[in-house]
């Protein structure tokens, strides 16, 4: 449970000593990627480079293979890179040799991971992108392995101790081997130009779907939109008010742009002065600009508009017409909070 302390029953130094060991996992973990960030600026970044330009000029797919804890990662990476706009797919290297080679087309590029270079599973692979003249981009820790010795471009990660106590299991090399991935799937997105809109096709569920949701997608339209001319009198503004129950009317001129907004609050002001019938334009706040959005616009941008300008609603304009009104009601219904 959250902000619950769960008593472990040790003593305090058994507790000082676990700290230590989880403090000395992620500096050991830490230097890795230090010595990642270094390399760099020593050859690494063209690699990178190579990669990506390759991956551009197939017209395929990526096609990320790893074995045992390198083939963990890959499936990440595989995923984060489908995610973000890049077609990739996971082959698991040992079904390949019984038939999954066929998921690799002639135009992929094959992404292969592992650290020591020398997976006998991944051989199968190997030999098929060498016969039929598929990029390979191997990551790994050694240059002169069987996968660096035969990967067209190699994205080669510096040694690194492990965090394991017994410098065995994979712990600092797959973090590195991870942070190389989405440093591939940056770039890539990147380059591409791909934008919030273009993930938000990938991420429709759950709150992150949430907050991709466009203004579009909650805006009400058509005759749910409270709208008035200039010139009409206030008594039929109210009735347009009450009617579509936002508390704010748009106040249109004759070629239907929106020049202001009648609010609740112009009303209270109207009865507090000893209300009378006027045309709308007399009671309609001046001071500003309405608020306005467009239809794109991502819903979380207009929540944050709302919440700094204190209103709950706006209007969704194109060529400065109203098309829309977005209520913030219909943003916190939506999960986008």
């Amino acid at each position: 449970m959250s902000g619950t302390t769960i008593e472990l029953g040790v003593n305090a130094s058994d507790k000082q000593a676990a700290l230590e060991r989880m403090l000395k996992t992620i500096d050991t973990e830490q230097a890795g990627l230090a010595a990642l960030r270094q390399a760099l600026h020593s050859g690494l970044a063209d690699a990178f480079l190579q990669s990506v330009l390759a991956i551009e000029q197939s017209g395929g797919s990526v096609v990320v293979t790893g074995m045992g804890k390198s083939g963990h990662i890959a499936r990440k990476i595989a995923a984060t890179l489908a995610s973000t706009g890049t077609h990739s797919h996971f082959v698991h290297p040992a079904e390949a040799s019984h038939g999954d080679l066929g998921m690799i087309a002639p135009q992929d590029v094959v992404l292969a991971l592992s650290w020591s270079g020398e997976a006998p599973e991944l051989a199968n692979i190997i030999t098929y992108t060498r016969r039929f003249g598929n990029k390979l981009i191997a990551i790994t820790a050694q240059p002169e392995s069987a996968l660096g010795s035969a990967a067209d471009i190699g994205l080669f990660l510096p040694k690194a101790k492990e965090a394991c106590p017994n410098g065995l299991a994979p712990t600092t090399s797959t973090t590195m081997q991870l942070v190389a991935g989405d440093v591939l799937a940056v770039l890539l997105l990147e380059r591409r130009g791909f934008s919030a809109h273009d993930f938000s096709r990938y991420h429709p569920g759950g709150k992150l779907g949430a907050q991709l949701l466009t203004v579009r997608q909650l805006m009400h339209k058509g005759e749910e939109i409270p709208l008035v001319r200039l010139g009409t009198m206030l008594s039929e503004a109210i009735v347009e008010m009450t009617s579509k129950r936002f508390g704010i009317a748009g106040v249109v001129d004759s070629s239907g742009a929106l020049i202001g907004v009648l609010t609740d609050g112009d009303l209270r002001r109207a009865f507090q002065a000893g209300f009378h019938d006027m045309i709308v334009d007399n009671a309609m706040g001046r001071r500003h600009a309405p608020q306005t959005i467009t239809a794109d616009s991502m819903a979380a941008q207009g929540l944050a508009r709302m919440s700094d300008s204190q209103i709950t609603c706006m209007f969704v304009v194109q060529d400065c017409k109203p098309i829309g009104l977005l209520h913030i009601h219909d943003l916190l219904r939506a999960g986008v909070a």
